[in-house]
């Protein structure tokens, strides 16, 4: 199998000063950023995504804004793809598949934020799409939400959807099991 690694919407408003901090974006971006070191010295395919709401009227995410940039941490090197999206699914109106079915891509591994929404949508449309997904559930960030008056603490939220994905969509582990398999093939 040919691996590559996603990166999706590491970007500034879900850090701590941004307009939409997730809990335990640090932790899961520091996880992420072993994947990504692991992967560059195996020199396998890396993607980063990158989401822009289509218009300044957004809550967070807003064009050409600093808090859209994708945080320090995990920036792309200059020969490393970036895929510009503006929808949950990392696929919809965007090249993604066809970067992938270029490069013979059959097995994605998947980190990013949110779990409940970009992390879920492009995984699940992925698995649709026919590719093997293994989803770093440590490498993953989220935010408490709240519905009809109940209110869901980030943990369980993270934990639903990791479970859910886990179910039928993907390989769901973590970070260190990715880096001890010595091929980063998962």
């Amino acid at each position: 199998m040919t691996t590559a690694l996603m990166l999706i919407d590491f970007q500034n408003d879900y850090f701590p000063g941004g307009k939409w901090e997730l809990e335990e974006i640090y932790a899961a971006a520091n996880n992420a950023v072993m994947l990504l070191t692991a992967f560059r010295e195996k020199e396998f395919l890396i993607v980063h995504v990158r989401h822009e709401f289509p218009n300044g009227d957004a809550p967070f995410f807003q064009p050409d804004s600093d808090g859209a940039k994708t945080h320090c941490l995990l920036a792309p090197k200059i020969d490393e793809l970036v895929v510009l999206k503006h929808q949950v699914n990392s696929f919809q109106e965007t090249n993604l598949k066809e970067i992938l079915d270029a490069a013979q891509i059959d097995k994605l591994v998947i980190c990013g934020a949110m779990s409940h929404m970009c992390i879920d949508g492009t995984t699940r449309a992925a698995r649709d799409f026919g590719y093997d997904c293994v989803v770093v559930h440590d490498a993953c960030a989220t935010r408490d939400l709240e519905f009809d008056g109940v209110n869901v603490a980030a943990r369980q939220v993270h934990a639903a959807y990791m479970e859910a994905l886990g179910f039928a969509y993907a390989k769901v582990v973590s970070s260190q099991s990715i880096l001890l398999d010595s091929g980063q093939s998962a």
